[in-house]
């Protein structure tokens, strides 16, 4: 059955315009249609430009639903005379919002509540908004029409955009952005949901009951929605705090995360939902900042840690301790920590297999041990998957099965797969496409290349593309403001850059070009690496373990690396081996997959 269209009305609210809204929404709609708006549950939208302190012309927004949209106008501008939090704008500025109603013949409450939040969800991850003003969605769980969710607010969407292209974006803009796919607002699968709500109860007996050194093991493969599992968390428990806790508790939380990328995902993300504004800047930091400013004697109530085998083991730099985890734990009751073993990249962070069974062991024991299971980054068929996962963790290359979804191929050449990504990213839907390499050709931040060459960068035979980063160091200063709070994938020019793990790690990507360099090779039917060849030092370093003796764990950190890389694409990976053998063997094992 074909779904209806929804019904926008959109009018410029002036000093009078509630007079003859009902009038003109039934000239405009007739009598049947407007009957969605006025009389149905309905969804709106008031938007203006705030002059002061706005020079950039960024939006303000305020999503809500009622049942009485009349009413429920009249209550924001009665309010607003009152100067109540942000209804004061409506008067203010000198600027005439702009109200939008949408209405639908099949909207329930349920319907409207899962509209409204996908709404806040979309607005505040787009670029051109200042500030949300109501940052908390309702998503709901089961109801009727749910199925028809997803095509209804497509169309929403879409008349929207048309309506106003300066405030409303292109869908694929923002389901493409990270601010997007990190968000708390998204609606979590059960097994997140199971999980979420197992550690909001930990926290809550953690805290009522003065409990210390609880440790909550998230355990997912990458994919899996750990990060949205962590956000949606971490938001949640400061927004019920005085539901959960009571008036005259003040939860003290933090989100720590040792990748610089992804801190900057969630400090944009804590801003734009007003947490800075209302917990301060501290809220989001990383492990090392954490642990120098917060004494064990002024217990935290509880930090999530994402990325959390990203932690150092060892002390390094400004962190003269000796594991992250132990130093964080001394710091809060309740300490949630996200781990993915098989992404842990340098000797600094690798842990010794005895002490990891033992932290997990902790939360075993405490009932707080939890596993996401669920893929949900990759689209692809779970025979895909097993390729991929052969090639990753067994490092064995079997035959790739025909897959509609997921698009894999193995190029002649690294030109013809940098010309093969850079179409795609031409595309609207496939735009977040990128080139991505293991890291088997010298970077050094701090210094130029001795021989001359403009950039540190990824060289195979005539073909040369910069690494990460090297293209921004010539931005102008506006360029670099403008994309201070993107990701690396979503700055423009990282289309001619090279991506690494140090870039790349917890991202997702429409379509991952990946040159496999010379320290991964094909021999005698497996996938060997070669620690000679690789230039990252993190990785191919020995490691002084807890009884003084040095161990070299470069095999599987290398092998961690290719798995980080090769599962980054949502709808394709393109692959180049430098070295000849293993190039084949992938050509002839995707050949299979094309020929059948």
């Amino acid at each position: 059955m074909k779904i209806s269209d929804p019904i926008v009305f959109e009018v410029l609210e002036r000093d009078d315009f509630l007079t003859d809204f009902e009038k003109n929404v039934k000239e405009q709609f007739g009598d049947e249609k407007a009957g969605y708006l006025l009389a149905y549950p309905s969804v709106y939208i008031h938007e203006w430009k705030k002059e002061t302190n706005n020079p950039n012309g960024l939006f303000d927004v305020y999503v809500g639903e009622s049942n009485d949209i009349v009413k429920r106008t009249n209550e924001h501008f009665r309010d607003a005379k009152k100067k109540n939090k942000w209804q004061r704008h409506l008067l203010n500025d000198g600027v005439y919002p702009t109200l939008f109603v949408i209405g639908h013949k099949h909207f329930n409450k349920s319907l409207t509540l899962d509209i409204e939040n996908k709404l806040i969800n979309y607005i505040y991850s787009m670029d051109n908004i200042r500030k949300v003003h109501n940052s908390r969605g309702n998503p709901q769980n089961e109801y009727y029409p749910q199925e028809e969710f997803s095509e209804i607010f497509n169309k929403i969407w879409r008349c929207l955009h048309k309506k106003n292209q300066d405030l409303f974006l292109p869908e694929s803009q923002i389901t493409n952005s990270a601010i997007y796919k990190a968000s708390p607002l998204h609606n979590l699968t059960q097994e997140q949901l199971g999980a979420k709500n197992s550690i909001i109860s930990r926290v809550v007996d953690a805290v009522s009951n003065n409990k210390t050194n609880q440790l909550v093991f998230v355990i997912g493969e990458a994919g899996t929605g750990k990060t949205v599992l962590m956000s949606s968390t971490f938001y949640e428990l400061l927004l019920r705090q005085e539901e959960l806790f009571g008036k005259n508790k003040k939860l003290k939380c933090s989100l720590l995360v040792n990748h610089d990328e992804q801190l900057t995902v969630y400090k944009e993300i804590a801003k734009r939902l007003n947490l800075t504004e209302e917990f301060g800047d501290e809220i989001v930091s990383k492990p090392t900042h954490f642990i120098n400013s917060h004494s064990p004697d002024d217990l935290m109530d509880v930090v999530f840690v994402d990325e959390g085998h990203l932690l150092l083991t060892r002390g390094k730099q400004s962190y003269r301790g000796n594991n992250h985890l132990e130093d964080i734990m001394k710091r809060s009751r309740v300490t949630v920590l996200v781990f993915d073993e098989n992404q842990i990249l340098t000797a600094e962070q690798f842990w010794e297999e005895h002490l990891l069974i033992l932290k997990m062991d902790i939360s075993f024991r405490q009932n707080n041990l939890i596993k996401l299971n669920k893929q949900m980054r990759m689209q692809c068929n779970e025979k895909t998957q097993k390729f991929i996962d052969n090639l990753t963790l067994n490092q064995r290359i079997i035959k790739l099965p025909h897959d509609d979804k997921y698009d894999i191929e193995v190029f002649d050449s690294p030109k013809d797969l940098f010309k093969k990504i850079k179409e795609k990213s031409k595309r609207k839907k496939t735009k977040l496409s990128r080139m991505l390499a293991t890291y088997d050709w010298e970077y050094n931040k701090s210094s130029h290349p001795a021989n001359g060459d403009k950039y540190w960068g990824v060289k195979i035979d005539n073909f040369f593309m910069p690494w990460n980063r090297e293209l921004s160091r010539f931005l102008t200063r506006k360029e670099k403001y403008d994309q201070k709070t993107k990701a690396w994938a979503e700055q423009e020019q990282t289309i001619n850059e090279i991506g690494s793990t140090f870039t790349i790690q917890g991202f997702d990507l429409n379509y991952a070009g990946v040159i496999i360099g010379p320290s991964v090779k094909y021999k005698n039917g497996k996938i060997v690496f070669d620690p000679s060849k690789s230039k990252n030092l993190g990785a191919i370093s020995k490691r002084t373990l807890s009884d003084g003796t040095k161990k070299d764990f470069s095999e599987t950190l290398l092998k961690h690396e290719l798995r980080v890389l090769l599962t980054r694409g949502v709808n394709g990976l393109y692959l180049y081996a430098c070295d000849k053998e293993l190039n084949n063997a992938l050509k002839k094992a995707v050949y299979h997959n094309k020929k059948n």
